[in-house]
């Protein structure tokens, strides 16, 4: 399909109980028959700004438009907290409150769209979510994406960092960002894997929406890890890891991987890519990665 085609993009709203959220599709021509990605936003920023970042004289900068261009209807949603999703309760908005904000807006695609199994990507803690959301829905998921992912946490340098501040974390359910914070996400690892101006319009997509953070993903990733358990993950699962992110430890993810009861599953290493990969320099090596992966023939013999 050309890349001149026009992309609609649709705004949805669904309620988790009284928690209102906010979903965003975007397709080319029709959405109907078409099999249907869902992309899950980390920690640190909402979904728009993760999934469908315009760069200008950046090509593709948006996923969710390339996938569109590709045939697939693409969806997002604005964890609880984040966004333009509700930010009302008092609460961490941890990983297991995000899974279930999974559940909430699966159903309500299905209910529109008709659409009952997915095609889920997740990032960081949004892998987290995800792979949560297939541990307890895994006929909603035809394949599971598990980027920047952790599992036990160990040898992830970014936690030990992070772990220090835990005492801050659990004091209060929000945290302050600035510019100067989403810089460092791109730092901390690598500096080189990711061009300034990039990460600015990156800065100024999140900032427009959000202020601050819930903490609950932080306070989950530092001191109860593991979450999810590999022997539940019964759908096909890939496994995308940035050669230089300070989370996703390499050993880690591999015992995680031999865990994976389906045989339909993929361990891949990212070349030159530390954490918040579509807004890295070698952004199209993963979408090529996550197309391959979401395009690929289910087994006829088992």
């Amino acid at each position: 399909m050309s890349n001149n085609a026009t992309v609609t993009g649709n705004e949805h709203w669904t309620y988790k109980g009284d928690v209102r959220l906010f979903l965003w599709e975007k397709y080319v021509g029709t959405s109907d028959g078409k099999p249907a990605a869902l992309f899950v936003h980390g920690s640190s920023m909402a979904s728009q700004p993760t999934f469908d970042l315009s760069v200008p004289g950046r090509a593709d900068s948006s996923v969710m438009d390339w996938f569109a261009h590709r045939g697939f209807t693409c969806w997002s949603v604005d964890m609880e907290g984040y966004g333009r999703s509700d930010k009302s309760r008092d609460i961490d908005c941890d990983i297991a409150n995000g899974a279930d904000d999974l559940a909430a807006a699966t159903d309500y695609i299905a209910r529109m769209r008709h659409v009952d199994r997915f095609l889920v990507y997740g990032i960081s803690s949004g892998a987290l979510r995800a792979a949560l959301f297939a541990e307890r829905h895994p006929t909603r998921v035809a394949r599971l994406a598990l980027d920047a992912f952790v599992w036990t946490g160990e040898g992830a340098p970014t936690l030990v960092e992070r772990r220090k501040k835990l005492p801050q974390f659990v004091a209060t359910k929000r945290r302050s960002i600035d510019r100067a914070f989403i810089n460092s996400i791109f730092a901390r690892d690598h500096p080189d894997c990711a061009e300034q101006r990039v990460i600015d319009a990156f800065a100024d997509a999140i900032l427009a929406l959000d202020d601050s953070m819930p903490n609950g993903t932080y306070i989950d990733m530092c001191s109860k890890l593991p979450i999810v358990d590999p022997a539940r993950v019964t759908v096909p699962t890939l496994i995308m890891r940035g050669q230089y992110d300070g989370i996703a430890a390499f050993d880690d993810l591999v015992e995680f991987f031999k865990r994976l009861p389906n045989p339909d599953k993929q361990f891949t290493v990212m070349p030159g890519i530390s954490h918040a990969s579509f807004q890295q320099k070698n952004y199209r090596m993963v979408y090529d990665i996550l197309h391959a992966w979401f395009a690929r023939a289910d087994p006829v013999y088992r």
